[in-house]
């Protein structure tokens, strides 16, 4: 063969391993799915070299244990690479090599490593191992390996494998930060439509809605008709801001609105409908500017008050009520108290004892409704006290309605309790404080010729306490 010949047959290998680089380089960038990558450059690598086995380590950056694929194993082969003995401190020595490792038999370079022999589940004599780099920092390795047939790999094996790791290391740190993005997106996506925060992103050049969040399409459903799509109900809802101006969201206004920027900080505004329902919402809105500084989109968060204005409303009545039941003891003190002090009062021992026992029970009724106010209190800032023990609840009911008797109500109070009720823990002082509560809710929406009733069944493991009225 002349010289002309042998240039012309390495030229056509080279053309032919170039060639075969190509196509393997195509095949791992047709996918953007990270395993599926992970398989197409292990099986092209087992292509390129003609190996019997390959596998693939991908570092993580939680520092787990790396990602692994194998080709040219079979299930059982694949769970007993790592059931080996030594088998996992094998592949962390294989991992750290900074350099590529082309070795014609695998238990003669263990011997010289002074490591344990190498019992794989499957017959393999020479390794090519090449380090996975992407802009000088590790990403993963290759590990090639031919059966028990005597094969060794060539330097140009070693080189194929070098020149195509390079090309495998960027396709693989492409696909991971793709697949990094995707995963914080979609972690974006759930976290904001979980939010219990309404979240509505308008096109600030279109006004066209682009998103609702699940607690946004819940506040147009309770202002909208039913099947009404969001995008119709900003046709005809105003609203109302705190400085008094009303505004209609129809198309023009509403792209004026965005287009001209401006931003809103915690500003409670009523969304009204014609028919005269309303929503009073906590708004914030942001203007996202696009790379050219032009305002291109919008973000609007609205907190439904509902919830906030129903608890004040609460607090008001609670107020109220209690106001009102201070008032009633008061009333009873000063009363005896005025007629005991009436000089002119000519009183029998017996009815200014009965003065006094009034005066007492009052203030103790008294004493009652402040420690119920602090308790409201203790529940606001979290710091009340629960000490439960095992109590007999049929105890609990006959003091929960003495106490209710005692307030001088004039409903009827029927107590149902069932046989062989078991002990519960429970903290006897607040149960009858909330079941006296009940009692008197109960007695103060009842007419008096009503009867209140408090059942107590058991139910399974568990204890049922039920207060029923006719009110």
């Amino acid at each position: 063969m002349t010289r002309e010949d042998e240039l012309t047959r390495e030229i056509e290998i080279l053309r032919h391993r170039l060639s075969q680089l190509t196509e393997a380089s195509i095949r791992i960038n047709e996918s953007l799915d990270f395993e599926t990558v992970l398989q197409e450059v292990v099986d092209s690598a087992l292509t390129l070299t003609a190996s019997r086995y390959g596998a693939i380590t991908v570092f993580r950056k939680d520092e787990r244990m790396p990602d692994f694929i194998v080709s040219g194993l079979t299930r059982e082969e694949h769970r007993g690479l790592w059931s080996m003995p030594e088998g996992l401190r094998f592949f962390r020595y294989l991992a750290g090599l900074k350099k590529p490792l082309r070795v014609s038999n695998i238990d003669s370079h263990l011997e010289t490593l002074k490591m344990p022999r190498f019992q794989p589940s499957v017959p393999v004599t020479s390794l090519l191992v090449a380090p996975i780099r992407h802009q000088g920092v590790g990403v993963g390795t290759i590990y090639l390996s031919h059966g028990a047939d005597d094969r060794e790999f060539t330097p140009e094996d070693e080189e194929t494998l070098v020149m195509f790791a390079s090309q495998a290391a960027m396709v693989i740190a492409n696909v991971r930060r793709y697949r990094d993005e995707r995963q914080a997106r979609t972690d974006l996506e759930t976290l904001i439509d979980t939010s219990p925060v309404g979240v509505v992103v308008f096109d600030a050049r279109t006004g066209d809605p682009l998103s609702f969040n699940r607690e946004a399409r819940r506040i147009v459903h309770v202002l909208g008709k039913p099947g009404q799509p969001p995008e119709k109900l900003l046709e005809v809802i105003t609203f109302l801001r705190e400085d008094g101006r009303e505004i209609s969201l129809e198309e023009s206004a509403l792209r004026h609105l965005l287009s001209d920027g401006e931003v809103v900080r915690a500003e409670k505004i009523v969304i009204r409908v014609p028919d005269g329902r309303s929503v009073t919402t906590l708004i914030n809105a942001t203007p996202i500017h696009s790379e050219e500084g032009e305002i291109a989109s919008f973000v609007v968060t609205l907190q439904d008050m509902t919830p906030q204005e129903d608890l004040e409303r609460l607090r008001a009545e609670f107020l109220a009520t209690v106001s009102h039941e201070l008032r009633t003891p008061l009333t009873s003190i000063k009363g005896s108290v005025a007629t005991l002090l009436d000089s002119g009062a000519a009183l029998n021992p017996a009815e200014i004892l009965q003065f006094h026992r009034i005066i007492d029970s009052q203030t103790d009724r008294i004493r009652e409704l402040i420690s119920d106010l602090l308790d409201v209190a203790r529940i606001d800032t979290g710091t009340l006290s629960i000490s439960p023990e095992p109590t007999d609840i049929g105890v609990l009911a006959i003091e929960a309605r003495n106490t209710f008797m005692s307030g001088n109500s004039k409903a009827r109070l029927h107590i149902d309790l069932e046989q062989g009720l078991p002990w519960i823990m429970a903290d006897r002082l607040r149960i009858v404080q909330v079941l006296n509560n009940l009692l008197s809710n109960a007695a103060r929406h009842s007419d008096e010729s009503s009867t209140v009733r408090l059942t107590v069944v058991r139910e399974g493991q568990y204890v049922a306490v039920s207060v029923t009225d006719d009110g």
